[in-house]
C-alpha cells in the first residue's frame, strides 16, 4: 500500500462526489449561465457572510486576481515572509499587478497588528504605497499555524484605521475554523476579500473561490476572464466543491488527530528534531545531521512513504482525506521500524 503525505493536495474525488459531479445540471459560466456554478458561488457567499463569490480554477489565481482588485501599480503588498502569495505564486503580485512587497518575519506565518503598522511606508515619492495586507491562514509553510478569532479582528481594526485593504488566502480556511470553532461569516467579516481552496483537504478534484462584495466580485471576474479562467460547463467541477462544503468539513478533525499521533511518534524517534507544534494538519521536522532529509525521505519511499523535503534537513507530511486509519497504523509501525 503506497502512503501519501506529499500534500493534501494529493486527495482524489470519493464515490459518492462523483455521483454528484455526475450529476450536476450545468450551463455556459462565462455567461453566468452554470446553475451549480451559481449554486455554489451562493453557497459559499452566505457561508462566510459575503454578497458574491467567484469559483476559479485555483487558489492562485483567486489569490492573484485579489491582488489586481485592490491594488495599483507601484502600491504595495504586506504579508508574513513565509505567505504562499510570495513563496509558491512564481512573483505573480508583480508580473500581473506591477506591485511590490513588503515581507514581515513573524511567527510561523504569523503576523501582529504592531508589526503591521510599523510596515507601513509613509507618503514619500520615492516609496510604494502600503495597500494590501494579506494574512494566511492557516500558514501552509508556517506548520499549518491558525490565527485566532482575536488576532485576526485585532489586524482588521488596524486595516480599518489605516485604510488599508485585507485579504485573507484561506486555502486552508476549514482546517482553522474546524480547530479554533470560529463561525465563518464572522471571520468573514473581518476581511474584505477570501479566498478558499476546495481541492486540499475538502477534498474536491479542482478549484477555488473568491469572496467579497457584488463590485470586487464584478471586477475579480473580467480579470478572471483575461487570464484565461473563464470556464465553459465548470458545473461538472463546481458540484465537487458543493459536496465537499457539504459533507468533507467536519471530518477535517480526523486529518488533525492523525497528524497529531504521527507527530507523537515521530517524537520517540532518535534521527528526527525540532518538531513544529502540531495545530492541524500538516507537520514540519528536522532530521539530525549528519543524516538529510534526503536520505530519510528515500528510506521512507523503501517502504511505500512519500513525503517532500523543505531543505537539507527538513521535511514536511501532510495528513488528508485519502491516508486512512490503515495508512495511518502502517505508517506508524514504518516509523518505529525506522526508529529503532
Amino acid at each position: 500500500m503506497s502512503i501519501n503525505l506529499i500534500s493534501d493536495t494529493t486527495t482524489r474525488p470519493t464515490k459518492a462526489m462523483l455521483a454528484a459531479m455526475m450529476q450536476a445540471e450545468v450551463g455556459d459560466d462565462v455567461f453566468q449561465a452554470d446553475p451549480t456554478v451559481n449554486a455554489l458561488q451562493e453557497k459559499a457567499a452566505k457561508m462566510f457572510g459575503k454578497e458574491a463569490a467567484l469559483f476559479c480554477p485555483s487558489g492562485t489565481m483567486c489569490n492573484q486576481i485579489a491582488i489586481s482588485v485592490h491594488t495599483r501599480p507601484m502600491d504595495e503588498v504586506i504579508c508574513e515572509k513565509l505567505s504562499h502569495i510570495y513563496q509558491s505564486e512564481n512573483g505573480g503580485y508583480a508580473f500581473n499587478s506591477w506591485a511590490g512587497i513588503k515581507l514581515i518575519e513573524g511567527d510561523r506565518g504569523k503576523i501582529s497588528p504592531e508589526q503591521i503598522e510599523s510596515a507601513i511606508n509613509p507618503p514619500y515619492d520615492w516609496l510604494p504605497i502600503s495597500r494590501l495586507v494579506v494574512l494566511e491562514n492557516t500558514c501552509n509553510i508556517g506548520g499549518g499555524t491558525v490565527y485566532s478569532f482575536e488576532e485576526m479582528q485585532a489586524v482588521s481594526e488596524l486595516c480599518k484605521a489605516k485604510k488599508l485593504r485585507l485579504h485573507l488566502d484561506g486555502a486552508r480556511i476549514f482546517n482553522a475554523l474546524t480547530e479554533s470553532g470560529d463561525a465563518p461569516n464572522e471571520v468573514g467579516a473581518l476581511f474584505d476579500s477570501i479566498s478558499i481552496c476546495l481541492s486540499k483537504g475538502l477534498g474536491a478534484p479542482v478549484g477555488s473561490l473568491l469572496l467579497g462584495t457584488k463590485e470586487f466580485i464584478a471586477q475579480a471576474r473580467r480579470i478572471r476572464k483575461a487570464r484565461g479562467g473563464g470556464m465553459r460547463q465548470a458545473g461538472y467541477l463546481a458540484a465537487a466543491g458543493l459536496y465537499a462544503l457539504e459533507n468533507h468539513i467536519e471530518r477535517l478533525k480526523d486529518d488533525h488527530r492523525r497528524a497529531r499521533i504521527i507527530g507523537e511518534q515521530l517524537a520517540k524517534m532518535p534521527q528526527i528534531e525540532n518538531i513544529r507544534p502540531i495545530e492541524t494538519n500538516i507537520m514540519f521536522f528536522d532530521v539530525k545531521a549528519p543524516l538529510t532529509a534526503e536520505v530519510f525521505l528515500a528510506k521512507l519511499k523503501e517502504h511505500g512513504i512519500l513525503a517532500v523535503p523543505f531543505g537539507k534537513q527538513t521535511v514536511r507530511f501532510v495528513t488528508h482525506l485519502d491516508f486512512t486509519e490503515q495508512m495511518l497504523e502502517q505508517t506508524l509501525n514504518i516509523l518505529k521500524e525506522i526508529g529503532n
